[in-house]
């Protein structure tokens, strides 16, 4: 698992670093961070990946991206690398702390919310919606991939969660879990990269974000978002479903729905040519 949450890849054309930067007094994130050798006047961009998301499933991206921009890559608390001290709840979990996280990460590193180019995933994306809605984090832009309107789990799934499990069991949940990815996800490539990211969890820390966010749903109304947004989807992409990525499109003023292949084009270098036209447009 370790190998996971250690060491910044080196990437041809830029430099790179890694640090873990406090975000209270009990935890620390992992972020990496990729400035180009000939760097542009362009903001950073922030990238904010989803649910226990590992970096090699965003490898052929951000390679070629980190080239031409300051990639500013942040672990939010629920995944393995996280450092939390002493002992954790649910509530250590809910979106609040974790958008909490990522605005005390800006403010480390001297970022400015309205000036980053956002991108991000999955839980990630809900997120960012959430922050921006409270008003919590801004942006020049933000693309936002497939984001969770809400968390449905499977009611065996959720009866699990709610019982107290000892350590012993964690192997063997982690084995259902991936049994019930691989049923569900119907593209290969998505199916690989969530199975290498299930394996490489903290299984304690996924099983008390998981307790959180299976009562959680964005908010209703979405309408104080002045953030520049486009929703970006696969229609092939069923764990996150269409329509209700739909209904988030509608919901934030001005934004723009982005479809493209696949979800795994997402992760590809391939995909910068969606986000440098919007961005552009903006």
């Amino acid at each position: 698992m370790d190998e996971h949450w250690t060491g910044a890849p080196a990437i041809e054309g830029a430099s790179s670093r890694e640090m873990w930067v406090d975000s209270s007094a009990r935890v620390s994130l992992r972020v990496m961070e990729w400035t180009p050798d000939s760097p542009s006047n362009e903001t950073p961009v922030v990238f904010v990946p989803g649910w226990g998301s590992v970096f090699e499933g965003w490898k052929p991206l951000i390679e070629e991206w980190a080239r031409h921009r300051r990639i500013v890559y942040i672990e939010t608390r629920e995944k393995g690398s996280s450092r939390i001290k002493g002992r954790i709840s649910k509530k250590d979990f809910t979106v609040d702390r974790l958008n909490s996280d990522i605005a005390e990460v800006l403010g480390s590193m001297g970022i400015e919310s309205k000036e980053v180019d956002w991108f991000s995933s999955s839980l990630g994306s809900t997120l960012l919606v959430d922050a921006f809605q409270k008003g919590i984090l801004s942006g020049r832009t933000s693309i936002l991939l497939a984001p969770n309107h809400d968390f449905i789990f499977p009611i065996w799934a959720r009866f699990l969660m709610k019982i107290p499990l000892p350590r012993w069991m964690h192997p063997r949940l982690m084995r259902v879990a991936i049994w019930a990815v691989d049923r569900k996800v119907k593209e290969e490539g998505q199916r690989i990269r969530y199975r290498r990211a299930l394996l490489s969890q903290d299984l304690g820390k996924m099983l008390l974000s998981a307790r959180f966010l299976m009562g959680y749903s964005l908010p209703i109304d979405l309408s104080s978002i002045s953030v520049p947004c486009a929703i970006m989807t696969a229609s092939s992409d069923k764990l996150h479903g269409m329509e209700k990525v739909l209904s988030i499109v509608e919901r934030i003023p001005g934004a723009l729905m982005i479809e493209v292949p696949s979800n795994q084009y997402a992760h590809e270098a391939d995909v910068l040519k969606e986000i440098r036209q919007f961005q552009s447009s903006v």
